[in-house]
């Protein structure tokens, strides 16, 4: 259909102008909104995706733990640590006292042999088990710790959090250091230096060395929930001088000490030099001169790096022992060819393009099937697993895809793709991982880890779009390490839609034509307006001009937070399209949800109905059931979504609401990904003047401290 939907008034197709009027918020729309709230956990008497994932996890983590005990070396240095942790501690102190740091402290990895290489060493592999959730924290620990937070005057419902996070013996340990209550997810300082006030009385000082290791772990939490790996360390000690840490030198020692942190010194290319020399190496007196960063970070991070580094190396390093089949890309050409040709010859290659581009992995997954290789497409949600089978060729038999397009969630945990061989590796020969910016380290790590020797690994994705949700860029940092074949798409997505969201990624907000109404822009004055015209989208016009039914559009907004954020807009939603008493913890049969089964993690479903059991979900991949204490935290209304929240899904259309109070929350890869959600129709609800083209046109992804590019950089050789 072609007519205008009706609530346009003053629009055009293809304006992207602003609005008669900057909106008037009612309040900020800018709270974090990594992939929807909520931990984790069973919900369900079956397997679900929050075990598989945790029970992946925990395998990921005993394997790190081996390999560290198996490299340890106990080295007398330092008063209350041996070996590595000594020596970084020693660094770091003559750092910061202005003396050169023994080399041997921060000294890099010796650089992996350069092809042909060894037969690699593979570390054992424990062998894949049945996930199990983990178990809740026991009924008197959890007492301990409501005993001592009711002595403290904090909230006694953070129990079971602070006993979960702390583990057996949590309420001895936050009546001896009550600081510790920093590592229950949400907790602040000023709340935590309360809570301490009232357990210490006078001992209570702003320089207790306890509040200052504290403070720096919960600093690191932050700047992981940012996005970080690690921080320098002048950013982090600027950080605890807000946090009104009297000195912050010492408090970075005294973690490191104690073993919360771990610091590290990275060598920086001089101006002019290549890679491929620093990698290499010069002279020893030119190497002690070069310039350093001293990073400090948290463990699990900060190994996870380097485990991704590490595997990331040996399978570009173990293709070379190796035969590469002859695959000659027939009936294909330009990039696709080019794809097929690439990952023929080597073990890991990097592939770039839009929406439309995915159409060259999957001939590269039907090539590689077609050679008789064990070949799978791993998507990170259900949406795209199915937009990626739907690329596929049918056999003769009708079922050429199957098997062949799984979810990463599921190829983790077991429960899709080919299974794990007898060491717990992937019984695989490629993996096409797509959507690939959206992979955090440790996400990233279990995957490389998981790949059997001689395996490729092509991860593919377009890298306009929003990061990750947890710490890291890998995709973003391995397209800048430079250190495997990159092949960019040369496949533009089609139609007004895609035009517009090309030129949005290199930061141009060009009007578009668009004569079937596929773009509309509605101007709002304030946030009130705003969700009344998203309400008259969603519901009235947009079904009428289009046909599509209002489960069929997606509503994004900057933050969950303000007037016009996901929670009042999924308000006003709810009373237009399914009106209901929400006896059902706030929820009604028939209402559309969004699950976070684990942290970053976002699922769309409807409500079913609800019982002792929890709450019964229906979605993508089956029925869930959410127990009922987790439908608080783990449960929201789905028709209003963030853009985190959104990435890796498309509906037919899009409503992108973008209030007053959101101008300071834009930057060019949350328009680019909110707009590159819509498959045929995009309406616009502008109140944000100037600030749009503005936030294309100068206001790019915020910076993420990593340490990948220079862990590759010593491993692999620079790509030919």
């Amino acid at each position: 259909m072609s007519t205008e939907p009706e609530t346009t008034e003053n629009t055009g197709p293809g304006s992207t102008g602003p609005g008669t009027a900057e909106g008037e918020g009612g309040g900020p729309a800018t709270e974090p909104a990594a992939g929807g709230e909520g931990e984790g956990g069973s919900d369900s008497p079956q397997l679900t995706e929050a075990q598989a994932e945790l029970a992946a996890q925990k395998l990921e983590r005993e394997r790190i733990e081996r390999r560290r005990a198996e490299r340890a070396e106990p080295i007398a240095a330092g008063t209350k640590l041996s070996g590595k942790a000594a020596d970084l501690l020693a660094a770091v102190r003559a750092v910061e006292g202005g003396a050169k740091p023994p080399a041997s402290a921060f000294a890099d990895p010796e650089p992996a042999p350069r092809r042909p290489a060894p037969e690699p060493v593979r570390p054992a592999r424990p062998p894949a088990v049945e996930p199990t959730a983990p178990p809740a924290p026991a009924p008197d620990t959890v007492d301990a710790v409501r005993r001592v937070l009711a002595d403290g005057g904090a909230p006694e419902n953070l129990a079971s959090q602070a006993a979960a996070a702390l583990g057996e013996g949590a309420g001895e340990l936050l009546r001896e250091d009550p600081w510790q209550l920093l590592r229950v997810t949400g907790v602040r300082p000023e709340q935590a230096d309360g809570f301490a006030r009232a357990l210490l009385g006078p001992e209570c000082a702003p320089d207790d060395e306890r509040r200052g290791r504290a403070v720096t772990v919960w600093l690191l939490e932050q700047a992981a929930l940012a996005g970080h790996t690690a921080l320098e360390l002048p950013a982090l000690t600027a950080a605890l001088g807000r946090q009104a840490v009297p000195d912050a030198d010492a408090a970075v020692q005294s973690a490191l000490a104690e073993g919360d942190v771990l610091a590290f010194q990275d060598a920086l290319d001089e101006p002019g030099a290549t890679p491929a020399k620093a990698a290499e190496g010069e002279d020893e007196d030119a190497e002690e001169s070069r310039p350093v960063r001293v990073l400090v970070g948290l463990e699990r991070y900060a190994l996870a790096e380097e485990s991704l580094a590490d595997a990331l190396a040996r399978i570009v390093n173990s293709l070379a022992k190796e035969a590469s089949p002859e695959w000659e890309p027939q009936g294909l050409s330009g990039s696709a060819a080019e794809l097929v040709r690439a990952v023929a010859g080597h073990g890991l290659v990097l592939h770039t393009g839009g929406e439309a581009a995915r159409a060259e992995p999957a001939a590269l997954l039907t090539a590689a099937r077609a050679q008789g290789l064990r070949a799978v497409a791993a998507c990170h949600t259900p949406d795209g697993r199915d937009r990626f089978a739907a690329l596929l060729p049918d056999d003769a038999d009708g079922a050429g895809a199957e098997g062949a397009v799984v979810t990463l969630p599921g190829l983790l945990a077991g429960s899709e793709g080919p299974g794990r061989d007898a060491e717990g590796a992937f019984a695989l020969d490629l993996l096409v991982l797509t959507d690939a910016p959206l992979l955090d380290v440790e996400t990233a790590a279990t995957v490389a880890e998981s790949l059997p020797d001689g395996a490729r690994l092509v991860l593919s994705g377009d890298p306009a779009v929003l990061w990750s949700a947890g710490p890291g860029r890998v995709f973003a940092d391995l397209l800048a390490a430079r250190v495997c074949p990159q092949i960019a798409s040369r496949t533009p997505d089609p139609g007004p839609l895609g035009e517009l969201v090309s030129g949005i990624g290199v930061g141009e907000l060009n009007q578009v034509e668009a004569p079937g109404k596929e773009i509309v822009i509605v101007p709002v004055r304030d946030a009130g307006e705003a969700v009344h015209r998203t309400v008259q989208l969603v519901a009235d016009s947009v079904p009428r001009a289009f046909g599509f039914a209002p489960g069929e559009t997606v509503v994004i907004t900057p933050g969950h937070g303000g007037a016009a954020g996901t929670r009042a807009l999924n308000a006003a939603l709810k009373e237009r399209l399914n009106p209901g008493p929400g006896r059902f913890g706030g929820f009604d049969p028939g209402d559309l949800v969004v699950h976070s089964p684990a942290p970053g993690r976002s699922v769309p479903g409807r409500v079913v109905d609800a019982d002792a059991e929890g709450l019964h979900l229906t979605c993508a991949d089956g029925p869930v059931v959410v127990a009922k204490e987790r439908v608080e935290r783990s449960v929201r209304h789905g028709w209003a979504l963030t853009a985190h929240q959104a990435v890796g899904g498309r509906w037919p259309a899009a409503v992108v609401v973008l209030p007053g109070d959101a101008a300071q929350s834009l930057s060019r890869p949350w328009v680019y990904t909110a707009f590159g959600r819509a498959e045929r129709h995009l309406s616009v609800v502008h109140g944000v003047d100037q600030a749009l083209p503005r936030a294309v046109a100068e206001v790019p992804a915020k910076p993420r401290t990593t340490r990948l590019p220079l862990l590759l950089r010593t491993q692999v050789p620079p790509a030919g």
